[in-house]
């Protein structure tokens, strides 16, 4: 090779490797994390954390090429929970994805500057994670499950199902602040329709089992099961507990139905990470959390189980049955 063309590739070397580099930067590796309230081998936090992995892939991001994503498993136990919490800020993720109440309260014990973007909280301005629906106005913003107004909803579809209810158990989390607005809107209704409640504290199996065996001893009862963390945890023995005692019970998750429950009414949990994989994205690309409003569910589905219903007694209404998004036979 001649002189003049050596040092001609030289330069076109060295101008041509800067521009590569600076490519390879443009397309550095962004990182978040996850701190999911199930376990791993749940298949409703596996639907759920696919939903975003696959929102997230449609909005450009490549994991693994352009996104980092570290997943941990919280498994609605404050102990798990803080402790994944605690991984994941050590990992310096840009944003995070919290799913739950129980989630966003480890993290934001944490910091108050990491953004968060949460999924499945029942009410983000009672548990203090944002100012406002509207405006947040701290590090946190995300997908609530319901309005709060839904909880007298609840208590009109169990006496619909229930006519001669005269009696209900609300089974709430008493360290839960994020159920006040809805057990609010349950007490509201319950005036309205004449409807007596009793709360039920779930802080642990042995009370969940004494408060529901005292309030079976009388007649015309029903359970409105708040939802939370224990509603998740005990959902199986509540579900055991309203089958042994011939409770009516309303229930805050679409499994506990699936799984031998009366009724679940409310939004399709899975179908919320979609949009917080674009609220992510938008993070990721400059905006703040507290100029992203809160936003609740547009959608509610109905679920009714027939073979609960004939096991405990209960003709449904054709109307109801009409309304269903899925009956179960």
């Amino acid at each position: 090779m001649q002189r003049r063309e050596f040092i001609t590739l030289i330069g076109s070397v060295a101008v041509t490797w800067p521009l590569a580099a600076l490519a390879q930067q443009g397309e550095q590796m962004r990182r978040i994390g996850v701190l999911m309230n199930r376990s791993e081998s749940d298949p409703e936090g596996q639907a759920r954390i696919a939903a975003f992995r696959q929102a997230f892939e449609q909005l450009g991001w490549k994991e693994g090429g352009n996104i980092r994503i570290d997943i941990r498993w919280g498994e609605d136990k404050m102990d798990l929970e803080r402790k994944y919490a605690a991984e994941l800020v050590a990992l310096a993720p840009e944003v995070v994805l919290a799913s739950g109440t129980m989630g966003v309260t480890a993290m934001q014990a944490l910091s108050h500057t990491l953004p968060i973007v949460f999924a499945a909280v029942a009410d983000p301005v009672g548990a203090g994670f944002v100012e406002s629906m509207v405006r947040p106005g701290g590090n946190a913003t995300g997908f609530m499950i319901y309005e709060y107004s839904l909880g007298g909803k609840f208590l009109q579809l169990l006496r619909e199902i229930a006519p001669n209810l005269t009696r209900v158990a609300v089974l709430r989390d008493p360290n839960n602040p994020a159920l006040l607005a809805t057990f609010g809107a349950v007490r509201g209704a319950a005036q309205l329709l004449g409807v007596e409640v009793t709360v039920v504290d779930t802080r642990d199996a042995g009370e969940i089992e004494r408060g529901v065996a005292a309030f079976a001893r009388s007649a015309n009862g029903g359970l409105i099961v708040m939802p939370g963390a224990r509603a998740s945890v005990y959902g199986d023995l509540i579900i055991a507990l309203a089958a042994r005692y011939k409770l009516p019970a309303i229930y805050p998750f679409r499994y506990n139905v699936t799984g031998g429950g009366l009724i679940y009414y409310g939004a399709d949990y899975v179908e919320q990470f979609r949009p917080a994989a674009g609220y992510v994205d938008r993070i990721l690309k400059g905006e703040r959390p507290a100029d992203l409003p809160v936003q609740a569910p547009t959608k509610y589905e109905l679920v009714i189980n027939l073979k609960t219903a004939k096991a405990l007694g209960l003709k449904v209404p054709d109307t109801l049955i009409g309304r269903a998004d899925e009956v179960i036979e």
